[in-house]
């Protein structure tokens, strides 16, 4: 359900004050809160393996997939917990060259010491992720992505960090606030570190985590309370006033007619109205023209009148904030109204199997800005290969999504960190080492990311979609333009 993310997300969100009702709304789902079910694709050796605490959690035995890295029956009810456990040793990366430690030279271990979610022998980690909720399976994906890349860890890496193996303990964030302080304050007690997170409301634990100095390493932060927090970092590192260059730039190069009457378009509700407003204000400031910014209601199906609106104006540049089904809604009114700008353009939330499927001929030509490597280039690319290797481990069958690349980013970062402070890792130095932390590209999986400085990153490239396919324009490289920052 990486669709739901253009709303509470849109690359850089700040602040969003949506229900989750308006959530399911904005991406034509139910109301109904999901009920607790339980996976495994391994055997799991780990605590309360396959048991959930909360209400209506699952409850889950994990059988033998015959995968490297077997997981142990993780809950996904209704704030229900569970962890994974031990791994085979029967796996490989199978994904090309690319170690699990990424090259860290490892610390001297001597004088390490046990703590939260440290013992002798594993070094718990935990993900809260929007599991459960109006859009059910909403941040699986992130959740899906830390669990692999545990897995291969643990598969390729007998040694572990400094002699103890990882293991994940699960959390539904369940597209609540609430729900997120919940597991934040779980995981004070529970776990050494939070890594790969994805949340909607993310605000909620952002407190918590900071009173007992819980490191909370995410795939992204989407509130301005978790992009504050002290101890929060992003492996994606956006900031909501900070847009990239690159897109304007883009336009203004290749389509400068274009590049004079452009529109945004955006849902008008939490992060995508903010974000619609910043991003038209970023590009005028970079030197597009834009001479229609209208918000949508959430509950508005018809299309057709802000189509109309574009074609009076004249607009030759589309560019909409949103998710799947407002980016199909919209292309399909443009269809139908024989409208065609010179560009169309998406953020990384339409590269999904969905939005082809669904869009059909009436997507057939726009163009989407991404800031990670393509799924289609996984034969070129060894750390997109292992994770998706791992990912269908795990979790055979699985969609790779936008914000699972990060969160396997983010685990990656956490163990070259933890590997590098042998000894001396504690919540305290892994929070001081990621301060540090710049230009992380997780072995080009994607872009550079301005981690420790908290910047968002400034590199990006462009698809588009070709045939009923995602395909390279201006090249394979990231444009590296910086941002504007809109005050």
């Amino acid at each position: 359900m990486i669709a739901a993310a253009g709303l509470t997300l849109a690359l850089a969100a700040c602040g969003s004050q949506l229900t989750p009702a308006e959530v399911a709304a904005a991406n034509g789902g139910g109301t109904g809160a999901g009920t607790g079910t339980a996976v495994g694709s391994g055997t799991g050796t780990g605590t309360d393996a396959g048991t959930g605490t909360g209400t209506d959690a699952g409850t889950g035995t994990g059988t033998d997939a015959g995968t490297g890295g077997g997981t142990g029956g993780t809950t996904t009810g209704g704030g229900g917990t569970g962890t994974t456990g031990g791994t085979t040793s029967g796996g490989g990366t199978g994904g090309g060259s690319t170690s699990a430690t990424g090259g860290a030279k490892a610390g001297d271990c001597t004088g390490f010491k046990n703590g939260p979610g440290i013992t002798d022998d594993t070094i718990t980690i935990g993900n809260s992720s929007d599991i459960s909720g109006p859009v059910p399976g909403l941040f699986e994906a992130a959740q899906d992505a830390v669990r692999a890349y545990v897995a291969y860890f643990n598969a390729t890496n007998p040694k572990g960090i400094c002699g103890r193996k990882l293991v994940l303990k699960t959390y539904d964030s369940r597209t609540d606030a609430g729900a997120d302080q919940t597991a934040y304050a779980s995981g004070c007690t529970e776990v050494f570190a939070m890594v790969g997170s994805m949340s909607a409301f993310d605000s909620g634990g952002a407190a918590t985590s900071d009173k007992c100095g819980l490191p909370d390493l995410r795939s992204a932060g989407v509130t301005g309370a978790r992009q504050k927090s002290r101890t929060f970092y992003g492996a994606q590192s956006t900031i909501a006033n900070e847009f990239e260059n690159a897109v304007a730039d883009y336009v203004i190069k290749n389509f400068p007619a274009a590049a004079k009457a452009g529109a945004v378009l955006y849902l008008n509700a939490g992060a995508s109205a903010e974000n619609g407003v910043i991003q038209a204000k970023a590009e005028t400031m970079r030197g597009l023209k834009i001479i229609y910014n209208q918000g949508i209601e959430t509950s508005d199906f018809n299309y057709s009148p802000y189509v109309q609106q574009m074609k009076d104006k004249g607009v030759k540049y589309v560019q909409m904030i949103g998710a799947t089904p407002q980016f199909v809604r919209l292309a399909q009114a443009m269809q139908q109204q024989g409208f065609k700008p010179d560009v169309l353009m998406f953020d990384p939330t339409a590269y999904t199997r969905d939005f082809i499927a669904s869009g059909g001929d009436a997507v057939e030509g726009a163009t989407i800005f991404t800031n990670f490597a393509p799924f289609e280039e996984a034969n070129k690319n060894p750390e997109l290969a292992t994770y998706l290797n791992w990912l269908n481990q795990v979790k055979p069958g699985a969609e790779p999504t936008f914000f699972g690349v990060f969160s396997w980013s983010a685990a990656r970062l956490f163990v070259q960190e933890a590997i590098k402070l042998g000894g001396q890792l504690n919540r305290e130095t892994l929070l001081t080492a990621l301060s540090k932390v710049d230009d992380w590209t997780c072995n080009n999986l994607h872009s550079r990311q301005h981690v420790g400085p908290r910047h968002t990153g400034d590199g990006w490239r462009f698809l588009q979609v070709k045939g009923g396919k995602y395909v390279p324009i201006g090249g394979t490289n990231y444009n590296y333009n910086g941002v504007t920052v809109v005050r």
